[in-house]
């Protein structure tokens, strides 16, 4: 299990597209340290398991059906990534309950500064417009963030904005996000959960 707190900004050093698994090595020192074959981390907001480590980096694979269903797919040598090691037991829980899960992707719609913080819209799929509410969290590229505003039920384009604050802008690869760019979204877990347990058509 993840929090949403990125403890370092990696960069894509190679990616190998084969037919049945995409290798994407990463290079990330603070993160490689300690690290062992078969630990997992969140590659923006995609739980993955390392499969080599080197010095300054690891290396992690993916299938083909993660690198559609999220941003990966869109990756390239020198893009920057955020990371996240899973939870330990004894760890403070400074987010929220991420699992690594990417729901759906989004799309930027707008970007507009605020003061030193930044309000991001973006467009989520009709899908999971239903599990986002204001104040509540969401996970974008697995950064755990509060959705500040929504759109009305019903809305045919649904959107949620969030607000970045200087540290998340500094610390995250959503400093770099504009419109048009498109994010990996994780809803809260509990929402689903909710959902299945109420009998309500998924």
């Amino acid at each position: 299990m993840f929090t949403g707190i990125i403890t370092e900004l990696g960069t894509i050093d190679t990616i190998g597209v084969g037919d049945d698994l995409t290798t994407i090595a990463i290079r990330a020192p603070s993160t490689a340290a300690g690290l062992a074959v078969g630990d997992s981390i969140a590659v923006n907001g995609v739980c993955l398991t390392a499969v080599a480590l080197a010095t300054d980096g690891f290396t992690v694979q993916a299938i083909p059906e993660t690198m559609a269903r999220s941003n990966l797919g869109r990756l390239t040598d020198g893009d920057r990534v955020n990371l996240e090691r899973p939870m330990p037991a004894d760890g403070r829980f400074d987010g929220h309950i991420v699992q690594g899960h990417v729901d759906g992707v989004g799309i930027v719609v707008s970007r507009t500064p605020d003061g030193e913080s930044v309000r991001l819209r973006c467009e989520v799929p009709a899908g999971l417009a239903s599990y986002i509410v204001e104040k509540g969290s969401i996970a974008i590229d697995g950064t755990s963030l509060t959705a500040t505003a929504v759109s009305e039920t019903g809305d045919p384009a649904p959107w949620f904005e969030v607000a970045l604050i200087p540290h998340t802008l500094a610390a995250t690869t959503l400093a770099g996000r504009e419109p048009g760019d498109v994010v990996n979204l994780e809803v809260d877990v509990i929402a689903k959960y909710v959902e299945r347990m109420m009998g309500r058509p998924g």
